[in-house]
């Protein structure tokens, strides 16, 4: 998957993930900021943060160590200018995610932005996604910051030492020889299947659980240009579990009903309305728990989602069953195959997108919801305490949308990216699934 992410990237599409961190000033500490930005050039980065690809065509791709790092590039100081509003660094996020990092350079960036209305700064870190996933990325921004308010800078994301994973221990070899001709080969039969499915659905014949390539094409789908859009939104995560435990739904399947209603409203505000079920592209972890390496190691499921009309009640259990039943395609691959299912699928999505031929076929989905793992306890940094945390992901080839959330101590925060040309102004979207939610919390009876 680390080299389908560097050979899918273009100008128009690039490969990297960013994260937007907001953090509340200390009083009394107006050096706070200065001090953070000192201690942040001062660190060394670890592998892979130290690495640059090398892509051959006479040798297997690899890591070069030891690539020459540049402390003033890798970790840039600015400020907001005086009167700006919390929508002009919405603006500037969005900026900063357009271009392409330097291969010639360590693959991430981080910015930390002073002078953010509210009494507030913020770290805006990007980081390719060959050399880390949304799940690797969260694990880092967790170590770089610290359970207190004392006063001290923690080594970066880009600098933590990561634990190695503890292998597990070895299966007898008689066993492993007698499992491996069966296990190859139902593996291959699930993995044909999964591809096969993904090509009938390309030319209209959709069929159950994972649909990839059975969306209808919407705004979402026009060609990916430079420009980005971006927006943040945080719901309160204690009451989304609430109304998720009276659905039988999970707090994943309310954020995704939710998101999806919310589209549908924004679209129909922009006089685009989408008169078909979306279909979302979910990236799976296949992380152990215990995994902080690099790379990315994701496989992917394509949810149909709530039929256009319904209501976010009737949304929440359609999103529910149908996410159900996508997972169950997953869950019959091993690791190994469904990581290969994830690069074939990006494999034909690219190869759509650079022949054209996705603009006369059906999408691989209309946009991508991805939930990562977070944290239930307030976390500082050099005595700031976090105040939201706002992934800023990738756009997938063909598919211009990106909703990607994570639990931050007691709220679930909404990071928004969308292709400039034909998304704009995506803080509109974010209204509309806040709106969303309120009428979904209101819909459930309490108790």
């Amino acid at each position: 998957m680390d080299v389908m992410m560097l050979l899918a990237e273009t100008q128009s599409n690039p490969m990297h993930v960013c994260g937007l961190m907001l953090f509340e000033k200390p009083k009394g500490r107006p050096g706070v900021v200065n001090e953070i930005v000192e201690a942040y050039r001062a660190a060394r980065p670890t592998p892979p943060f130290d690495c640059v690809p090398e892509l051959s065509s006479t040798h297997t791709p690899r890591w070069l160590p030891g690539a020459n790092y540049d402390p003033r590039y890798h970790v840039q100081h600015i400020a907001m200018p005086e009167g700006a509003r919390y929508e002009d660094l919405l603006y500037l996020a969005g900026d900063l995610h357009e271009t392409m990092l330097d291969r010639g350079r360590p693959l991430f960036r981080v910015w930390i932005i002073d002078q953010v209305p509210g009494g507030r700064f913020a770290v805006f870190a990007k980081m390719h996604h060959a050399i880390v996933d949304g799940v690797s990325a969260a694990r880092r921004v967790n170590a770089s910051l610290r359970a207190t308010r004392h006063k001290g800078v923690p080594k970066p994301l880009f600098a933590v030492d990561v634990p190695v994973r503890k292998p597990r221990p070895p299966k007898a070899l008689v066993k492993r020889l007698v499992g491996l001709g069966t296990n190859a080969t139902s593996q291959y039969m699930a993995l044909l299947g999964s591809l096969r499915k993904g090509l009938w659905n390309r030319i209209g014949l959709a069929t159950q659980g994972s649909v990839p390539f059975a969306a209808h094409r919407g705004p979402m789908n026009e060609p990916v240009a430079n420009a980005r859009s971006v927006a943040t939104l945080s719901l309160p995560l204690e009451a989304m579990r609430r109304v998720g435990r009276h659905y039988g739904a999970t707090l994943n399947d309310v954020a995704m009903t939710v998101i999806d209603a919310g589209v549908h409203r924004y679209l129909a505000g922009q006089n685009q309305p989408f008169g078909h079920r979306l279909v979302a592209m979910c990236p799976v972890s296949l992380r152990e728990t215990d995994d902080a390496s690099g790379g990315t190691k994701v496989s992917a499921v394509f949810v149909r989602m709530g039929k256009p009309d319904a209501d976010v009640a009737e949304r929440l259990v359609q999103v529910t069953e149908s996410m159900k039943a996508a997972k169950e395609d997953v869950r019959a691959m091993s690791r190994e195959t469904a990581l290969g299912y994830a690069a074939g699928m990006m494999a034909i999505a690219g190869l759509g997108s650079v022949t054209h031929a996705d603009r006369v076929t059906r999408p691989s989905a209309n946009l991508v919801i991805s939930n990562i793992p977070g944290w239930d306890r307030p976390l500082y940094l050099n005595g700031a305490k976090l105040a939201g945390v706002y992934p800023v992901s990738a756009i997938a080839a063909g598919v211009g949308l990106n909703a990607t959330v994570i639990s931050c101590n007691g709220s679930m925060d909404f990071g928004f990216v969308g292709n400039g040309a034909s998304l704009h102004d995506l803080p509109t979207l974010a209204d509309h699934v806040a709106r969303a939610w309120r009428d979904l919390e209101q819909a459930t009876p309490r108790g």
